[in-house]
């Protein structure tokens, strides 16, 4: 039975390594782990639990959420990973590609614990995604789609060199990583 699929890149020789893997890959700085999120970490994350853009209201509904989340993957539609201070292990938010890995592409979606808003979790979680993404996935294009009123997010993507493509019809925006670019952090 193969674990992983690979197809080839066009434009590349590298192969495509697509979800499922052998071994759920945890992805980490010095800070931050990016794991799979087990069922003792549902508690904690319920308030952040979406499916389908719909959130989870009860622990029963996020434990549900995620079992569909954990079939995606199974199905090597998306790789779903729970950000973790490295410190304590507590899932502080949510991170993944979660549409477009059949052609080689992945939408890259996020959440935060409105707690840990402000102290950089997902400028790292994010970079450690994007990286693990180009290097270990071979992605070909990386996206992200929010709304318009969230200028936060607005504002961590393009620090991480995202450039708008798309006004949206639903008041959302759509970002695309541009290619071949260094990501600075600067100051900030």
């Amino acid at each position: 039975m193969r674990h992983s699929r690979e197809k080839p890149n066009e434009t590349a020789t590298i192969k495509m390594k697509l979800p499922p893997y052998d071994k759920f890959p945890s992805v980490s700085d010095s800070n931050i782990v990016l794991r799979q999120i087990e069922l003792s970490d549902i508690n904690d994350i319920v308030e952040i639990s979406y499916y389908e853009s719909i959130q989870a209201k009860t622990w029963t509904q996020a434990i549900e959420m995620q079992a569909k989340i954990n079939v995606d993957y199974s199905n090597g539609n998306s790789i779903h990973w729970g950000i973790a201070d490295k410190l304590t292990n507590k899932i502080v938010g949510t991170c993944g590609y979660y549409r477009g890995l059949d052609k080689g592409e992945g939408e890259l979606g996020c959440v935060l614990l409105p707690q840990y808003r402000g102290q950089n979790y997902m400028t790292f979680a994010l970079l450690l995604a994007i990286e693990f993404g180009l290097n270990n996935m071979a992605l070909k294009r990386i996206w992200a789609i929010t709304s318009k009123h969230n200028p936060k997010a607005i504002k961590l993507l393009e620090k991480l060199n995202f450039i708008k493509i798309a006004d949206l019809d639903n008041k959302e925006v759509e970002y695309e990583l541009k290619p071949f670019c260094s990501i600075s952090l600067g100051s900030g």
